[in-house]
């Protein structure tokens, strides 16, 4: 069955630091880390595309797995909705190409921002089943300072520039179970990009989160045969450490086991969940994880990892 192998990333060395604008906007260290939840947002250069963060986090996985080689990869897709230029041709393309993968790999995009990772895995793992494929490479990459306007107090504090990349397979460490999807495209007002701008209801992204994760995580498990006991942690997307706290507590069983990092990070859209599995999961002895991604769209899933 395919599963999860290994997963890699790439954060930007340079960056925002975040204290530098709450003092610009007149916040204190209380809500840079008590709501915001970062002190430093990685930002790209200048002259890097959306492929080139993707290809700095697959040559990281690559020399992590030296087992790995680039003429053994069937299937690349990347989930961005901020790729190359105008987004056309489609980044997972120029991202083949860069890496120097061969012209057999099947290659394309998933547009879906926060909830992009849990989605991206089960249409890896659907595609490469039906079609008979070995190696897979999930990439993420997201870069919202190609859109947040930085005088937007609502926005700029918020996002961190980053990319991952998983690489799925047979004989995977992590298997992927139980997954619960969901769309509310009544929402999109509150999350949109107009005329390159990236405009966000703070509010309403924050009560969506609040009323929609928490049950659909208690359904999750009650579908799966699962209590909150069973579950290791909770990798949740960062979207904010008010948004993660108050899932948290609102989920009311074992508050204490939703992993929050994003100090160094910020929100990193469809990057958050599995910079947080790559830190915190693979090379943990957990048997089991819980995983969420919610956000643009709205959109919202929900998944079970076991080992």
């Amino acid at each position: 069955m395919i599963g999860i192998k290994s997963i890699a990333s790439y954060v930007p060395a340079e960056g925002l630091d975040n204290y530098a604008q709450g003092a610009k906007f007149a916040k204190d260290e209380d809500f840079i880390l008590g709501k915001i939840g970062s002190a430093f947002l990685p930002r790209k250069a200048a002259g890097q595309e959306t492929s080139d963060l993707c290809v700095e986090a697959v040559n990281a996985l690559f020399a992590n797995n030296p087992e790995l080689k680039r003429e053994s990869i069937d299937a690349v897709i990347v989930v961005t909705q901020n790729g190359d230029e105008e987004g056309l041709p489609h980044t997972a393309a120029i991202v083949q190409d860069k890496l120097g993968l061969p012209t057999h790999v099947a290659a394309f995009d998933i547009s879906l921002g926060c909830s992009g990772y849990v989605y991206g895995i089960y249409a890896m793992k659907g595609f490469m089943e039906a079609a008979g494929l070995k190696n897979g490479l999930l990439i993420t990459a997201d870069p919202y300072s190609k859109i947040v306007d930085p005088e937007d107090r609502n926005t700029t504090m918020l996002f961190g520039d980053a990319a991952t990349a998983t690489w799925m397979g047979e004989d995977a460490v992590w298997q992927l179970g139980k997954a619960k999807f969901g769309t509310d495209g009544s929402g999109a007002p509150h999350l949109k990009v107009t005329d390159g701008v990236f405009f966000m209801n703070g509010r309403q992204v924050f009560n969506f989160a609040l009323l929609k994760v928490p049950a659909h995580l208690h359904e999750l498990l009650d579908e799966s045969g699962l209590k909150s006991a069973d579950i290791d942690a909770f990798c949740i997307h960062q979207g904010s450490a008010a948004i993660v706290d108050a899932v948290a507590r609102r989920f009311e069983e074992e508050p204490e086991k939703f992993i929050k990092d994003m100090v160094e990070t910020g929100n990193t859209v469809s990057s958050s969940v599995p910079l947080l599995l790559e830190k915190h999961v693979m090379d943990a002895n957990w048997k089991r994880v819980a995983i969420s991604g919610f956000g643009v769209g709205l959109s919202w899933g929900s998944a079970i990892l076991y080992r």
